[in-house]
């Protein structure tokens, strides 16, 4: 039942981050590229690795550790970019960047989670067909978000209506989702909301820390720094969803606890982020 709701899901924020885009928006690769390194270093190198050791350290079963790797390496989430408007971040810097790793990820979660597969499931019977997760992600990530842009350029004020309307209903969409999948599988995380909770909070927690020295090293403004760590800490739950859960993929609806528990958490710790940063005086 689950999938059912995902997928449109994720469809549609997908399709709402081509309506935000333009064309130029990747020409700030060019004109800030400290702060884009940075930020898709963090989401698409740095966040795997954390996730891989703390997978490792808290003695996961493969379907846990898997699924905590395959939330490490999806995309920036639709709703960071209201989160770094919220802590006065560089909401420009945040819909590039969220952009940017959802496309970069089409080529990247392939690898990445065919390595982790390999390395745990198949003593337990996981596999994943590879094929048929490049072309779901061409599908239900891709296509949606060039026919956003495509829309966008040919409707703008059209385009920044529905917008408007597909942002407001993220959220709420986001949590009829997790509260589908609780009570699906409350059991199971109940069971085991004591050992994940504490490795998807370190990983969101040491992930923030990271990506915010990284950008102090380089010396990115507080604008752009903020932003950074939204968008290391913020992942596309849905995407992961729909990947473990997904009848062509995993089919494996308890693989996506992991990420119904970084989303939990994601939001909880990114919203006391930005609390206490508003507080503070950009620089």
């Amino acid at each position: 039942m689950a999938i059912w709701i995902v997928l449109p899901i994720l469809t549609l924020l997908m399709f709402d981050l081509g309506l935000s885009l333009k064309v130029e928006d990747f020409g700030k690769v060019f004109k800030h590229p400290w702060p884009i390194a940075i930020a898709l270093f963090g989401q698409l190198i740095l966040l795997p690795l954390i996730a891989l050791g703390l997978a490792w350290v808290f003695k996961l079963t493969p379907v846990f550790f898997i699924g905590l790797v395959l939330i490490a390496c999806c995309p920036g989430g639709s709703s960071s970019n209201v989160f770094s408007k919220l802590a006065g971040g560089d909401v420009a810097l945040s819909v590039t960047l969220t952009a940017l790793s959802s496309i970069i990820t089409l080529f990247t979660i392939p690898f990445i989670m065919s390595w982790a597969t390999n390395l745990v499931g198949e003593s337990v019977g996981i596999s994943l067909p590879v094929g048929n997760l490049i072309k779901q992600n061409l599908v239900l990530m891709l296509l949606p978000v060039l026919l956003g842009i495509g829309l966008h350029h040919a409707w703008p004020s059209g385009a920044g209506k529905i917008d408007k309307v597909l942002t407001k209903l993220a959220f709420p969409l986001l949590l009829i989702l997790i509260t589908v999948f609780y009570i699906q599988h409350h059991k199971t995380i109940l069971d085991n909301i004591g050992i994940l909770g504490l490795c998807v909070t370190a990983l969101i927690l040491i992930a923030i820390g990271c990506s915010s020295l990284l950008s102090r090293l380089v010396k990115t403004d507080s604008r752009q720094r903020r932003t950074v760590v939204i968008e290391v800490g913020m992942q596309n739950a849905a995407q992961a969803i729909a990947i473990a859960s997904s009848p062509f993929i995993f089919a494996n609806e308890q693989m996506a606890i992991p990420a119904i528990l970084y989303s939990l958490m994601m939001n909880i710790v990114l919203l006391i982020y930005v609390a206490v940063v508003r507080k503070a005086p950009l620089t």
